[in-house]
């Protein structure tokens, strides 16, 4: 065990992190020339069409340093804000983590939240300041920013370029001299955690596990804690390139799982696996359930195909365990889905996928949050509004409440006007404001969830010139002046197309549509 290494990769979008992962595979001979390709992990179309990594992916690489054999284990995760919760599963099966920033970038939103992620599970930090060998590089200026965002010292940062190969020794001898070995007893109970699944039409579903104790062996009768199912593990292995059959796989080690199990809610991420005869005291503190934050509801063109649509989502929620649904019906789409998901990108991978890998055409309704209304009758009981349909009437309500976020913004000096009036313009308010350096600043915003659903991300980028980063938190929910707009066609109202919008708005948005 002293000989294994289980770290990730986290960063903000676009600095690098695939590409170090393919430079990492490159050193430890993991891929042949002939497999060879630029962002090797991702393997789906869209990632690849977009250049952006939407699921984290394990692979396992041998190494040998100074006389010795080790086995890393390492999570590629996402940059973007809307997939936080796959850095989070992957950060729960490390001990360790290379933070990535771009040289010509330096730290953006994004940098920060996902290292106060690593932080807060104790994860070992081994910063590394990428694409060194750009001309737009400013390698001293970045350095001193990770030092003051770390209070590490300057030589720990790595200079590297996953492009031309630079410092990819360095990294993979820091990985072994920082990152600690996983803690375990290989003797004691099995107890592993569930981190990802996978669905595989013809086996069934793969479970991604992390060993924290004991051992898992082929053919051994196992049970999941959170669900009180039994099964075999009919195959169990590493996950190198291509999946490694192995007789047993130890503690410490980073594996994957297949046990024929064909329905989707069988597995939960964030399960404990172990032995069912010896079964372990301890079920590990899972991961916290995903908040979705966007609702919007999804239909089939179709209405004949609704059992489609399900076996589809439930197939789609074991890949991306943070899609939430339900059941619903309005009386103009038929039967169809409410869908949560975290956040505009999110949304719209989800669709595509439903389209690309299923062959489904879906309809998506108007995209809205979740609300809470209180009568005046039980001023006291909250009601939870997912769907405009069910808003009490007027002269029943008391008072609607909506969510708030903590919005934080990462932009250079010349910018912050513009950003502070698209802020002010969406309902936010300003409560702080620091300078990181001379000429970037991070502003906080507490403002209405629903204002960010839209178009906020895009017109961010567009009034800082793309130099703007977003991250944000929820903070709860405060009392608005929120009404409901509904739209007549030929004087029948149509529940589909009605929205929960703030009485300032309301006006500019019908005249709108």
């Amino acid at each position: 065990m002293k000989n294994i290494r289980n770290f990730c990769i986290i960063a903000h979008i676009d600095h690098g992190k695939s590409t170090l992962a393919d430079r990492l595979m490159d050193a430890t001979g993991a891929v042949s020339s002939r497999e060879k390709q630029d962002q090797l992990l991702d393997s789906m179309d869209l990632e690849r069409e977009r250049g952006i990594t939407i699921k984290s992916h394990a692979i396992q690489m041998d190494y040998h340093y100074k006389g010795e054999d080790y086995v890393l284990n390492l999570i590629d995760t996402p940059g973007h804000v809307d997939f936080s919760y796959e850095v989070s599963r992957s950060i729960a099966a490390c001990e360790g983590a290379l933070l990535v920033v771009d040289a010509a970038q330096s730290i953006q939103a994004q940098t920060i939240s996902n290292l106060y992620l690593a932080l807060e599970n104790d994860l070992e930090i081994i910063p590394v300041l990428n694409k060194v060998d750009l001309p737009s590089a400013n390698p001293e200026l970045v350095t001193d920013d990770i030092v003051g965002l770390l209070g590490c010292d300057a030589e720990d940062v790595i200079p590297a370029s996953a492009k031309t190969g630079i410092g990819i020794e360095a990294i993979l001898e820091a990985i072994i001299n920082k990152i600690p070995a996983p803690k375990g007893n290989v003797n004691e109970p099995l107890q592993a955690l569930i981190f990802d699944s996978v669905y595989n039409p013809f086996r069934g579903i793969e479970t991604y596990f992390k060993i924290l104790n004991g051992e898992i062996r082929k053919g051994q009768h196992i049970k999941f804690m959170a669900t009180g199912k039994d099964y075999f593990a009919d195959e169990v292995g590493s996950l190198k390139l291509k999946q490694e059959i192995r007789t047993s796989v130890k503690a410490g080690d980073v594996g994957y799982l297949i046990t024929g199990i064909k329905e989707a809610k069988e597995v939960k991420v964030g399960d404990t696996i172990t032995d069912f005869k010896n079964p372990t005291k301890n079920i590990i503190a899972g991961f916290e359930d995903v908040k979705p934050m966007v609702f919007a509801g999804i239909y089939p063109v179709d209405t004949d195909d609704f059992e489609d649509l399900r076996s589809s989502m439930e197939k789609l929620q074991l890949n991306d365990a943070s899609l939430v649904f339900a059941a619903e019906s309005s009386a103009a789409l038929g039967f169809g889905f409410r869908c949560g998901f975290l956040g505009m990108l999110h949304m719209e991978i989800i669709q595509e996928r439903l389209e690309r890998e299923f062959d489904m055409t879906v309809i998506t309704t108007v995209p809205n949050v979740s609300y809470h209304a209180y009568t005046k009758k039980e001023p006291d009981t909250v009601l939870v509004v997912n769907n405009p349909t069910d808003l009490p009437e007027p002269s029943k309500l008391d008072r609607v409440e909506e969510p708030y976020i903590k919005a934080q913004v990462i932009t250079k000096t010349d910018y912050v006007g513009a950003v502070m009036n698209l802020c002010i313009e969406k309902r936010g308010e300003l409560n702080n404001q620091v300078y990181l350096t001379q000429d970037r600043v991070e502003l906080s915003f507490e403002m209405p969830l629903s204002e960010i659903v839209f178009d906020f991300y895009d017109r961010l980028k567009s009034v800082s010139r793309g130099y703007a980063s977003f991250d944000y938190s929820p903070v709860g929910h405060k009392k608005s002046d929120l009404i409901k707009l509904d739209i007549l066609l030929n004087a029948e109202q149509v529940d589909a197309l009605s929205a929960l919008v703030h009485r300032s708005n309301a006006f500019t948005l019908g005249k709108r549509i």
